[in-house]
Formats: structure tokens, sequence, C-alpha cells
């Protein structure tokens, strides 16, 4: 059901969607019809949620050598047969942004299991995350800061990412650690809500043998030091996408400093954010991370 949240779309909207610029998008509906927009009265393009389904296909098709005018000619059905065609190969990965996409637009649960079904059967977990999850979860952040999606969409894939790190992450957590030199706190600063990077994070420490303590969101400095009383050698890991403000950031990471780094503890960090935090007055203890490539590889 699609609950009439955004059924219609701009011509830029599609671009944005597609990576089909608008200009070729006009150029094809012209010349070759393949597209049948809604016109308002002022005569400005409007799209459903079936010519986005096609123009998605059409791209894919693309994609693969198809031509345009050759495409045009096929009947209805005949594009997403071949699509279907293509996929069974099972080498697409775009295939896998665009039906993921499509389920996010039509709130289709079913279809995005189906492609991660299709997508695990070839390749472990952590191959799927970082081959289809990542980037899609980067359009996605685009998509929404030009308006393409709601929020709802956004949150509505974002929720079944959760979902799909958290299965897999509980299949590691009845397993007994293996590495007990260290222990790792895994927690968001104050007012910060952006939790599948460090949920993953918490998947790939799991897999190396260690044991986690996950906390999740908005997550006081002093309820972390309470940690303290229990456990020695933590390192305490947190992602900053938005929070905290630039203007603290400094302070923020010297409180953590303080009340933190007792005994052989560290502090590691990673996210939007840590490109503002200066890094020359840092303490030994306390780590900077560029990306999930390089955090993982000092796990």
């Amino acid at each position: 059901m699609i609950n009439n949240i955004k059924t219609v779309f701009s011509i830029k909207d599609l671009e944005n969607l597609s990576g089909i610029k608008a200009h070729t998008i006009r150029i094809w509906e012209k010349r070759y019809n393949i597209l049948e927009p809604m016109r308002t009265d002022t005569n400005i393009r409007l799209y459903n949620l079936q010519n986005l389904q096609k123009l998605l296909n059409i791209t894919l098709l693309h994609e693969y050598g198809y031509k345009i005018s050759k495409i045009a000619t096929y009947p209805e059905d005949r594009i997403p047969q071949l699509v279907r065609e293509i996929t069974s190969k099972k080498n697409s990965q775009n295939y896998a942004i665009t039906s993921f996409k499509m389920a996010m637009m039509n709130f289709d649960q079913e279809l995005f299991f189906n492609t991660f079904d299709w997508l695990i059967s070839e390749k472990n977990f952590k191959e799927v995350f970082k081959d289809n999850f990542l980037p899609l979860l980067k359009e996605l952040g685009l998509l929404w800061q030009s308006e393409t999606i709601t929020p709802a969409n956004e949150h509505f894939m974002s929720h079944l990412i959760k979902q799909k790190i958290l299965i897999y992450t509980e299949s590691l957590q009845i397993l007994k650690p293996t590495r007990t030199d260290r222990i790792f706190v895994l927690s968001l600063p104050l007012n910060e809500i952006h939790q599948i990077g460090l949920l993953y994070l918490q998947y790939e420490i799991l897999s190396h043998g260690y044991k986690t303590i996950y906390l999740g969101e908005s997550m006081p400095i002093e309820n972390l030091q309470d940690l303290t009383r229990h456990f020695e050698n933590i390192t305490f890991v947190s992602f900053m996408t938005v929070q905290p403000d630039r203007m603290v950031i400094n302070q923020y990471v010297k409180s953590m400093g303080q009340k933190l780094l007792l005994n052989n503890n560290e502090i590691w960090l990673m996210g939007n954010m840590v490109e503002h935090i200066d890094q020359s007055v840092l303490p030994e203890r306390i780590r900077i991370f560029e990306s999930m490539d390089e955090t993982i590889e000092q796990i």
C-alpha cells in the first residue's frame, strides 16, 4: 500500500533517483515516447510511481548496452522481463540498488526481503553491506537532502537495514568471545540518533571475537563513565554524524578523555563531525578514523 506519502514526482526527482539527466529524460520522451508524464495547468511535467519504475528499468537496460531506440519499440511487459533475465545472472549490483529504491518508494517489505535474499545467496553479509547497503545509504542521504524522498521513505529503508544488521549480529552475540584483552563499548553522543554505522561496526567487532556492549543513541558521557567501574581495557567507540555541534566538539572530546581514559582505555571516534576536531591536542589514546574500512582494519 502506497499510503499517499509521495506518489508524484518532478523531472528533477526522476533525475535524482535514476541518475539520468532531466534534459536526457525530456529527449527520450520527445523522441521515443518512453514516458507519458502528467501536466499541470502551467505545463510542468509530473510523474507517477509507474513512470519511475519504468525509467529505472530502462536505465538498467541502457547500462547493459541496450539502445534507447530499441527499448522504445518493446511492449510494456517486455522491459521488466528483460530486467529479470539480466538479474537472473546474479551479477547486477545496480539492479539490487534499483530494487531497494523501488521497495522504499512503494513501502514494499516483500521486495526488500526478496532482493536481500537474492544477494545473500551470492555473498556474505559483510559484502552485502559494503557493496549494496553502504552505497544505498549514501544515496538515500542525498535524496533526502534534495527532498526527492520523504523522511518516511528514508526511515522505512533504514529500519529494514537495521533489522538485517541486528539479525546477523545476534548470531555472533550468542558465541563466547575468543579475544578477552579488550571490550568495546559502542554509543552515540547526546542528541545523535544515526545508528546504522555503529550497529554495523558492532557486527564487525563481534566477528573479530571481541565482547561488545551496545548502548545506542544519545548517551551522556557521565553514563559511559559507569562502565569504567565494571570493566578494564575498554575501547569506547562513537559515531559523530551530526553531533556534537562543531562549536563545542573539541570541548566534548576533551571531556570524554578526562572522564573515560582511565587505565588502558581508548576512545575511537568517526563520522562527519570528526573533521572539526583539533587533532593536534588529542591524547594518544583518542583515535580519529576517516572511514569505516580504516576502523575495521584496527580491530
